[in-house]
């Protein structure tokens, strides 16, 4: 790992993959931060070793820069940055609904850009991360990013006509995972469960369906047929979420955080 990367805008997102590049291989001497705050500098100095550095320091230094800013704040970095990045460098963008046609018209024409849509299980190393090519990006430049982002859970390559709906599915999806939990939740209560049993059992019923869904190759309707037996519990559980509509409501959900990733994308937020 020769090259120097620069994590800028180092939260919570950027201090995961900060971590996950340690893992990986990469030298603290190699990393480069960049904070608001300074007692956030001294923090990511004493955990990890590396060096922080203002914006434009890093964009004269690295050789790819990671921009993990919010996404209201990227067009001021990027004023920042503009004076001081060619096109040797590498630019990736992990802020949601930021196309890279966004990114390359405020840089030096033909910089090469890669677009990321991570989620939050990156800071479990059980990310998803979705990752597109900008009109100058090369295989070895998805590369790269695969390799960043793969150090914090699994990467996919999609044309970044794909990003909304990726964004939808799966940098939205552990949220649809947690409302699901906390409805199950209460549904134990009712039954008569203390919260902290009914909490457990339904988090490891998910991971352990999770870890079968990931491992056996089995198409989800089979795994579920498995389950469910003639006049069953299963079976008369499965009519009411039918019945309740849980399937179009789900895919009405899909299609309105596509909508709206759409819309940030175009600027209308």
């Amino acid at each position: 790992m020769t090259q120097t990367v620069a994590v800028l805008g180092t939260g919570k997102i950027g201090e995961a993959l900060l971590s996950g590049m340690i893992r990986a291989g990469w030298r603290p001497a190699d990393l480069l931060v960049t904070t608001r705050r300074s007692e956030r500098a001294e923090e990511l100095r004493t955990r990890y070793g590396v060096e922080s550095v203002t914006n434009a320091e890093a964009a004269k230094r690295a050789d790819i820069l990671i921009l993990a800013v919010k996404p209201q704040d990227m067009g001021r970095l990027l004023e920042e940055l503009t004076p001081h990045i060619t096109t040797e460098r590498l630019v990736i963008s992990a802020a949601a609904g930021i196309t890279t046609g966004f990114i390359e018209d405020r840089l030096a024409a033909r910089t090469p850009v890669v677009r990321v849509m991570p989620n939050t299980p990156v800071l479990v190393d059980e990310g998803m991360s979705v990752i597109s090519a900008g009109s100058h990006a090369t295989a070895d430049h998805l590369a790269a990013a695969e390799a960043i982002f793969g150090g914090v859970g699994k990467t996919l390559r999609v044309p970044e006509s794909q990003q909304d709906a990726a964004t939808a599915l799966s940098g939205s999806g552990p949220a649809y995972f947690y409302f699901l939990v906390e409805a199950m939740t209460d549904a134990g209560i009712l039954l008569g469960l203390p919260r902290a049993q009914a909490h457990d059992l339904i988090v490891q019923a998910a991971i352990g369906a999770a870890v079968m869904l990931r491992d056996s190759g089995e198409h989800p309707v089979k795994l579920r047929e498995a389950v469910t037996s003639p006049a069953g519990t299963t079976i008369s559980a499965i009519r009411e979420l039918e019945n309740h509509g849980v399937r179009a409501a789900l895919i009405a959900a899909l299609e309105a955080a596509r909508d709206r990733s759409r819309e940030l994308a175009s600027g209308n937020g």
